[in-house]
């Protein structure tokens, strides 16, 4: 399972720890490792791409879209392309007690949320 070519998308790359937090030190202690340790390091702790938001889909330059639409175009990709692990789609609401409750996840180890105005561009010209 894979992405169009010229596709690229904004995101995070994550490591997830036993007890399901995320483990940003173990991210770490991946890319520290070579050769042998690092397939260990992959088997060890496999990463996960979450993917927030689509730059490029099949050649066509999204950034100046509005958020509504990139984030389609981004569900999307994800369902023609049956996208599963590693790579996630990274949580979306409009409501705000979804993210008053999201921000009650310390227990994971989410850091915070990223507001976006669903008419405004990635970058704005």
């Amino acid at each position: 399972m894979q992405l169009p070519d010229a596709t690229a998308l904004d995101g995070e790359l994550v490591v997830r720890d036993a007890a399901g937090r995320l483990a940003f030190e173990q991210l770490q202690n991946r890319l520290a490792r070579r050769g042998a340790g690092a397939a260990r390091a992959a088997q060890e702790w496999p990463a996960h791409f979450v993917a927030s938001d689509p730059l490029r889909l099949s050649g066509t330059d999204t950034t100046s879209w509005p958020s509504r639409r990139r984030r389609a175009a981004l569900e999307s990709a994800f369902a023609a392309r049956r996208l599963s692990a590693p790579w996630v789609l990274c949580p979306s609401t409009t409501e705000a007690g979804v993210v008053r409750e999201w921000l009650t996840w310390a227990s994971v180890g989410m850091e915070g949320v990223v507001f976006k105005r669903l008419t405004t561009p990635t970058v704005r010209r």
